[in-house]
């Protein structure tokens, strides 16, 4: 297999990934300085242009409903592990984090504080 398929394999072993944070692959000539250029055999085959940390949470959003469905038809239980998930993953740290989660989970702030509260608690017992 020649350099450039191996390269083109990477790149689509790599794009989930992209996709999964929300990112963007552009060819490594179209790099700016912030993006990450990802390099196989010595050779820069792939940059990666990662999201803007205000869309971070819609991608975590938007992942969680691939995976789950409509996240306001969920359980409590599950919306519990939701929200376990997404404050693993940082989601409470942007700005109106626990707005935009309570409005897409269809429960108050003050519902998803309650879990925050409850996961909290539950590991500071073990």
């Amino acid at each position: 297999m020649s350099g450039a398929a191996q390269g083109r394999d990477f790149v689509a072993a790599v794009q989930p990934l992209v996709d999964a944070m929300g990112g963007q692959a552009l060819p490594p000539d179209q790099a700016r300085g912030d993006d990450v250029v990802l390099s196989w055999e010595g050779e820069p085959v792939v940059a990666v242009r990662l999201p803007h940390l205000a869309d971070s949470l819609d991608h975590l959003l938007a992942d969680l409903r691939r995976r789950h469905g409509p996240l306001a038809e969920l359980g409590r239980k599950d919306k519990q592990t939701v929200v376990r998930i997404l404050e693993e993953r940082g989601a409470f740290s942007v700005r109106h984090g626990v707005e935009t989660v309570a409005s897409a989970l269809g429960v108050s702030r003050f519902t998803v504080y309650n879990y925050l509260n409850r996961e909290n608690a539950a590991r500071d017992t073990k």
